[in-house]
């Protein structure tokens, strides 16, 4: 048996078993850039389904996160001098629902249209029993965390925007996402810790765009909020996936890369992770990647056989996992 094998079956057991003397463990799947416009959105419009080829990875999981590249609205205006703008129609949440149960919206693409759309975007995600967390009607709902109570577990999940536009930043009393400043995110990771939280893990969009290794920032941030409290860190934007390490024990996974998206010839930027994490209350018991092929259509499809990150607890080295 290769060491590769061995262990990807480690870590899958890991995984899927229950602690040792009957402690439950709760399993969460986080995934990268959603984005349900263009091809995505023209494939659910003419009755495909993107999400379709992941669908048993995301219903496995007790709780399956992404990161909503897009509002999903019929109305709104274009904010001007922006080079991109998304918006998806209200018809693709019915390909979210069932799958996700809280998407992050702090991202650099949620303001695209507005704040109006942004409202719409929220409301067509409540409505859809799906959490929208990272960004809200003000700034202290932006910045409130996502609170999974499962298993016996509370988990607090917080995310945050640093690539501009800052405009659409929340305020008092208006709506928007919530930005990246290090002095209120270890706030907030604090605030978590002392409102009950078992774990908190921060899911970040941050980084350079096409960059294949996070920089000194992702690298200083994501030790600081380690430093400050959180279980591991997970990242998102750079459209690749980034290097991942372990800090104190906790992973930090810089970027999933995308997960739904088109428009990219980049080789690199057509291949993104799944990340999936088995908790208790002392933290990450074991975690793997799994990889995602995007093709012209910006649909994921799993690619059995490749080779990605993973690691379980008491091991301090990195491995990588078969995809099954």
């Amino acid at each position: 048996m290769t060491p590769r094998i061995a262990a990807a079956g480690l870590v899958l057991a890991l995984l899927l078993a229950p602690l040792a003397g009957g402690a439950e463990t709760l399993r969460l799947v986080f995934v990268g850039d959603v984005m349900l416009d263009d091809g995505p959105g023209r494939l659910i419009a003419g009755g495909g389904d993107p999400l379709e080829a992941f669908a048993p990875l995301l219903k496995e999981a007790d709780y399956a996160i992404g990161n909503l590249e897009c509002p999903i609205a019929a109305g709104g205006e274009a904010m001007e001098r922006k080079l991109i703008a998304f918006r998806a129609a209200p018809r693709v949440v019915s390909v979210l629902q069932g799958r996700f149960d809280a998407l992050a919206v702090a991202n650099n693409h949620s303001g695209d249209y507005g704040r109006a759309a942004f409202l719409e975007t929220l409301g067509h995600l409540e409505k859809a029993g799906i959490a929208a967390f990272g960004g809200g009607r003000n700034l202290a709902e932006a910045h409130r965390p996502l609170w999974i109570e499962k298993k016996g577990l509370r988990v607090a999940v917080l995310a945050y925007n640093e690539f501009k536009p800052r405009a659409f930043e929340a305020g008092a009393d208006w709506p928007g996402v919530a930005w990246s400043e290090d002095d209120q995110v270890v706030a907030d990771i604090r605030a978590a810790r002392e409102a009950g939280a078992d774990l908190v893990i921060p899911f970040m969009h941050w980084g350079w765009e096409r960059e294949p290794q996070p920089d000194e920032r992702q690298r200083g941030l994501a030790r600081l909020m380690i430093d400050a409290g959180a279980d591991l860190v997970v990242g998102g934007h750079p459209h690749v996936t980034q290097g991942v390490e372990v800090y104190r024990d906790k992973p930090i996974v810089y970027s999933l890369g995308n997960f739904v998206f088109d428009g990219f010839d980049l080789p690199a930027a057509r291949q993104g992770w799944a990340l999936r994490l088995t908790l208790d209350r002392a933290g990450v018991v074991a975690w793997e990647t799994r990889a995602a092929r995007i093709d012209d259509d910006g649909t994921p499809h799993p690619v059995p056989g490749a080779a990605t990150p993973c690691g379980w607890r008491g091991d301090p080295a990195l491995r990588e996992c078969l995809n099954p």
